[in-house]
């Protein structure tokens, strides 16, 4: 990683509605992180985020609470530290947090890859225009993903089917725990592999086509939740840190 940038906002890459973004506090002595979405602000008082899901509604949080709120933009981890404000229940659930006084900044290695373990599933791409409920059983396969990265992932498969080869695009659907389900995620398959009498695929992702995701309390992209998924395994503390 590179040093950590400090600058003063407003920044332009700092305020985009709809930002999926990671708050981070101190609850009953132990540090908590929530995933949240960026709904508005006011210039130099506050932003109103979305009441993260996970809390629960009933949940209550005492005023000045000091927290850290960051998230992932162009490959570069942002982040300030802030304190709660306020907390509204109705008419909607919404959460405020201070206007940040100064932004850090750190740059990432491009494509940091997090190991993973859980099952993925790679349909054929259809190239003939009949929906996938039509598609014959043999062109779905399991596997088993093992690592992520923003540009791709790694799959390990016990048999690898003859249509299933280097070149090959695929269709994509798993589980980023936490934050939602990726269906029809494009992949490419860039490299055939065995290793201990399984095949390894390596698969680059190709965003921005017919990718969906079913959100857990947050809204963004799919390539956002694969940034998120990956920042959250690889930070298992805070790299700014509650204060």
């Amino acid at each position: 990683m590179n040093d950590i940038v400090v600058s003063v906002p407003p920044a332009a890459s700092f305020l985009s509605v709809g930002l999926p973004l990671k708050l981070s506090f101190t609850r009953d002595q132990q540090k908590v992180m929530y995933g949240t979405t960026l709904l508005g602000w006011k210039h130099h008082a506050w932003l109103v985020c979305e009441w993260p899901l996970q809390l629960g509604h009933d949940q209550q949080i005492a005023g000045g609470t000091p927290c850290t709120v960051s998230y992932l933009h162009d490959g570069k981890l942002v982040g300030y530290r802030s304190e709660i404000r306020e907390l509204m229940a109705v008419p909607v659930p919404l959460l405020f947090v201070a206007y940040p006084k100064a932004v850090e900044e750190m740059h990432l290695r491009k494509h940091l890859r997090v190991p993973a373990n859980q099952p993925i599933l790679l349909m054929k791409a259809d190239q003939t225009g009949i929906s996938e409920s039509a598609l014959p059983t043999s062109n779905y396969f399991g596997g088993l993903l093992k690592d992520l990265s923003e540009g791709g992932c790694s799959v390990v498969l016990v048999r690898r089917p003859a249509w299933l080869r280097s070149g090959a695009t695929v269709r994509l659907e798993f589980e980023l725990p936490g934050l939602g389900h990726v269906t029809n995620l494009t992949g490419i398959v860039k490299n055939v592999d065995t290793r201990d009498g399984n095949e390894m695929l390596g698969i680059e992702f190709r965003f921005n086509e017919l990718e969906y995701i079913e959100y857990r309390g947050w809204g963004g992209s799919v390539r956002q939740a694969v940034e998120q998924c990956i920042y959250q395994r690889y930070q298992g503390n805070d790299l700014l840190g509650a204060r």
